[in-house]
């Protein structure tokens, strides 16, 4: 949970999205927080969103890091971070689509480390919900023998 956390906080500072025309010197780079355009003006948009769903993904998962007496608490944290991930995924994606609108149609953007950051996130949540459920399982048939 704590990389998946530091994954969520990296895609806060690194690029998610690249698009260079070399004919008129214009590129647009999707961040976090905005774009960011040079020899153009840059599209508007509540890009911030990626930015708020990367943080409350990473604030999350570390709020569940010590959660660890209330597994079944661990895991209703767990199932809310794979909403909160796919819905990073989901708007960097729909923001990279806005922005491949926006300079030459025939040229493709380039997806920059941060878009597959919520990818690799999305699959340490996943496996620490399964850990988390063998471990409550674990806990359980070790209480039922004792009884």
């Amino acid at each position: 949970m704590l990389l998946l956390s530091l994954c969520m906080l990296s895609m806060l500072a690194l690029p998610l999205w690249h698009k260079a025309d070399p004919l008129t010197h214009q590129e647009l780079t999707l961040g976090a927080f905005g774009f960011t355009a040079a020899n153009m003006p840059a599209p508007a948009g509540p890009v911030w969103v990626i930015a708020v769903l990367a943080f409350a993904s990473s604030v999350v998962a570390t709020y569940e890091i010590f959660q660890f007496r209330n597994r079944l608490g661990q895991l209703k944290l767990g199932t809310l971070n794979l909403l909160l991930i796919v819905a990073t995924f989901g708007a960097a994606f729909y923001f990279a689509g806005r922005g491949e609108v926006n300079l030459n149609i025939k040229l493709e953007g380039q997806y920059q480390p941060a878009f597959y950051l919520p990818t690799v996130a999305l699959i340490l949540n996943l496996l620490a919900n399964r850990f988390i459920r063998r471990d409550e399982q674990h806990v359980r048939s070790s209480y039922d023998r004792l009884r």
